[in-house]
Parts: C-alpha cells; sequence; structure tokens
C-alpha cells in the first residue's frame, strides 16, 4: 500500500512539470483547416517521408478518418504522376 501512494504522489509532480506534454489535435479537425486533396501537392508532400513513404498517423497525430483520405489522396497523386513514388536522389 505505501508504494502505491508514493506513486501516486510522483504522478502528480509530473502533471506540475512545465515539461508536460500537451494533448495534439489532428490538424485536419479543426476549423480552418486546409482540405485533403490530391491536387494539393505541398499538402501531401508534408505527409511523406525522405524514402517516400506515407508518415504514420501515430508520428503525424492525423485522425485515423482523415489519415484514410490523406493516404488515397497521395496514391492518387502518385497514380496521375502529380507525385514520384520514391524521392529523386541528387548526386
Amino acid at each position: 500500500m505505501k508504494k502505491n501512494r508514493s506513486n501516486n504522489r510522483q504522478r502528480d509532480d509530473r502533471k506540475n512539470s512545465p515539461f508536460e506534454e500537451r494533448r495534439r489535435f489532428c490538424p485536419f479537425s479543426q476549423k480552418n483547416s486546409p482540405e485533403i486533396d490530391y491536387k494539393d501537392i505541398k499538402l501531401l508532400s508534408r505527409y511523406i517521408s525522405e524514402k517516400g513513404k506515407i508518415i504514420p498517423s501515430r508520428i503525424t497525430y492525423v485522425s485515423r478518418k482523415k489519415q484514410k483520405e490523406l493516404s488515397i489522396a497521395i496514391k492518387r497523386a502518385r497514380f496521375l504522376s502529380l507525385m514520384s513514388y520514391t524521392q529523386k536522389n541528387q548526386y
């Protein structure tokens, strides 16, 4: 019992920390947020890694529904040759 009480006190102390991690929100679910469109290459390229992979939602904090729309838009832009499937290597 004593161990549990001391652990709870430590957790409470961390909550008041100035480095407390704030809750992140989906960038597409807020007001005045940009719409996901396959023609907006600048927006879509922010969610693609250097190797050309789609960045997962656990890193970008995009909601599950919007992540699916984002991946479909990226795949559609790639199919229509608006984006490349891989990044171009500059030597």
